[in-house]
């Protein structure tokens, strides 16, 4: 089992297949510029070699979330801030639908800040 692999292993479900799916869903928003790797101990997300977004569990909210590079540029009503600097969160409810058009869209967004 490589990296990747043993970080979704570890999650409990239903969350596990959540960001599974998420990961699923982000890898083939654009499978010719997205890469993955684990960096901190985390799954990120990378365009184009640059930062992107990444998954992690916040101790605060008790979810997991998707962190958005360059999402203080962005103004959308799902992200929070909460004193971050360049990143906004999306908190991942697994007792709720997943937002998967706007997480997409915000993708797109944030894409368009990478050069």
């Amino acid at each position: 089992m490589n990296p990747i692999q043993e970080y979704f292993y570890k999650i409990c479900e239903p969350e596990r297949s959540i960001l599974l799916f998420l990961r699923k869903k982000i890898l083939e928003s654009d499978m010719e510029n997205i890469t993955e790797t684990l960096s901190f101990g985390v799954p990120f997300f990378k365009y184009k070699k640059k930062m992107l977004c990444y998954f992690y569990f916040s101790k605060k909210h008790k979810q997991y979330y998707i962190s958005f590079y360059h999402g203080d540029r962005l103004n959308h009503p799902l992200l929070i801030s909460e004193g971050r600097k360049k990143f906004k969160i999306l908190l991942i409810d697994a007792d709720s639908d997943l937002p998967i058009k706007s997480i997409l869209n915000i993708l797109n967004d944030v894409k368009m800040y990478i050069k």
